[in-house]
């Protein structure tokens, strides 16, 4: 039998909100867990876009952007904390010389099993020159949770949680992540609703 005080680890996971949260920021997000550990824990909203393109950032950041596929693509509001910095969630690169586990950029959280995020400005170079990551999705902000902090939220009924699953970042439309999201566990948003069964 599992030890109830073994501590869980959600990094590449999905934070699946529950219909009842309100605070505006997590209301219907999924978030992608890059980190979690016992000091607390670190992750990107991956289905509110913001008001901006990609287009625009490379523009605020006087660099073009060669690759034209990504220029209409919205940056996201990765959470609320440090709203003004750039967060890159890519899939993993790496260079022939370095460890598998090591980034080519300057400043990257690889996540175990997962997927890389980085902070450094080399990978949006990489992107304006024609060339970086293949599958890339930006945010302004992170979400952070201190020591406990998230395991009493779960505890509390405000998220469920599932394995990530990258073709839920990258490639379903954005309207439908949620929903997406809550199938990886075979459930769906009425199924959650505190209004069920109340006539």
């Amino acid at each position: 039998m599992a030890d109830a005080t073994q501590p869980i680890n959600l990094t590449n996971h999905f934070l699946i909100a529950m219909p009842g949260m309100e605070d505006g920021t997590f209301a219907r997000s999924v978030v992608y867990v890059c980190e979690h550990s016992e000091h607390g824990a670190l992750g990107l909203i991956i289905n509110k876009p913001g008001s901006i393109s990609m287009a625009d950032l490379f523009e605020k950041v006087d660099l073009p952007l060669a690759r034209a596929e990504l220029g209409g693509q919205p940056v996201f509001q990765g959470g609320p904390v440090q709203t003004e910095r750039g967060f890159v969630l890519h899939e993993p690169i790496t260079a022939e010389g370095l460890p598998p586990d090591e980034s080519i950029y300057a400043s990257t959280l690889t996540v175990p099993g997962g997927l890389e995020m980085t902070t450094s400005k080399d990978v949006l170079e990489a992107l304006s020159n024609g060339g970086g990551p293949r599958r890339v999705l930006i945010t302004l902000g992170y979400s952070a949770w201190s020591e406990g902090q998230l395991e009493s939220e779960i505890a509390g009924n405000s998220w469920l949680t599932v394995d990530a699953d990258t073709s839920l970042i990258f490639d379903a439309p954005i309207e439908l992540r949620y929903e997406r999201a809550l199938a990886l566990l075979g459930l769906q948003a009425w199924m959650l609703s505190p209004d069920v069964g109340h006539a």
